[in-house]
């Protein structure tokens, strides 16, 4: 019973707090107005992708915290959801491609240490976040092109 409350405290405050930070900056017309490169996925992509995702962050959370609470992996894990949830607001909110661009970039670092830190506490918790990194990984490229073509 234990675990599956820890569980469910972790996915619902992962997605109530990437949904908070995701309607608190919403793209408005700066962002429309931007130019884009052509791999810029559609808009209605982004909220079941990260839905997906930040239930995935939070079921690796919580099975680190079940098994090593106090340890490196967690302490990653808390920083990769601080920077998580700096970008919308560094890239929406205050309209600054190149300060995203630098919280992106931590944030993938946070993600590899992450994986590198969690696999000895728990193989499923590191392999969870494989999606994750590909997609910060995208979009880093995305953010990037953004910043360089604006």
């Amino acid at each position: 019973m234990r675990k599956a409350v820890i569980h469910i405290i972790f996915i619902a405050a992962v997605v109530g707090l990437g949904i908070l930070s995701g309607l608190s900056n919403m793209p408005g017309e700066w962002y429309r107005s931007l130019e884009k490169p052509f791999f810029n996925p559609p808009a209605w992509i982004f909220a079941p992708v990260w839905t997906v995702l930040y239930v995935l962050i939070g079921i690796a959370g919580a099975r680190v915290w079940l098994k090593a609470p106090a340890s490196a992996a967690m302490q990653i894990w808390f920083a990769q959801i601080a920077l998580n949830m700096m970008w919308s607001p560094a890239f929406f909110g205050l309209e600054a491609p190149g300060l995203a661009l630098l919280v992106i970039f931590g944030l993938l670092v946070t993600i590899i240490g992450f994986i590198w830190q969690a696999g000895p506490i728990d193989r499923v918790a590191r392999l969870l976040f494989f999606p994750y990194l590909a997609w910060v990984g995208f979009a880093t490229l995305l953010n990037a092109s953004i910043f360089l073509m604006n």
